[in-house]
């Protein structure tokens, strides 16, 4: 089941996020529209917000733990408290090569019962599924706060086709 990077989005959202407080609250209303099976990957630099995106996610899918940047563990899974789908937090930072690299991790398996959310993973992990989310986090041009974000959201493959990515901006 391979899936292109470069693939192309089914459907596209811009968001401008003002401060941390709503890049948590784009997180939850993320949480809205995922559900077991998907694939979600943020890409953004350091301190760009990916980890406070992911735990808003966590938040909106009421899963338990502190949704943490799992960067020294690489992994973390958080059950959930209610009838949702647990949610597994991956930072492939500090992994180099693609899949191949985060086989023991078993994502796959995770994959059909679990949303799976994956900081820095692009051109690693899209292998996994061929409908996923891309949400690409940039820190605003001559925003002079530093907590002005862009976010662009993708949908790719037949998943996203019909999602409504407005509910975001709500």
């Amino acid at each position: 089941m391979e899936a292109p990077h470069d693939a192309t989005p089914a459907t596209t959202l811009k968001i401008t996020v003002n401060s941390p407080e709503q890049m948590g609250e784009l997180g939850r209303r993320l949480a809205k529209l995922l559900r077991p099976g998907d694939l979600v990957m943020l890409t953004g630099e350091l301190g760009a917000g990916k980890t406070t995106l992911a735990r808003g996610l966590g938040e909106g899918l009421g899963v338990r733990g502190a949704v943490t940047s799992p960067t020294f563990v690489i992994a973390r899974v958080h059950p959930s408290l209610g009838d949702g789908p647990p949610l597994v937090h991956v930072d492939a930072y500090r992994l180099g090569g693609g899949l191949d690299e985060m086989e023991d991790l078993d994502l796959d398996v995770s994959l059909p019962e679990s949303v799976i959310v994956v900081e820095w993973g692009d051109g690693k992990v899209e292998e996994l599924s061929d409908d996923r989310l891309r949400v690409l986090i940039h820190r605003a041009v001559g925003d002079t706060t530093d907590e002005v974000r862009e976010v662009t959201v993708s949908g790719v493959g037949a998943r996203w086709l019909e999602a409504d990515l407005t509910l975001l901006s709500a």
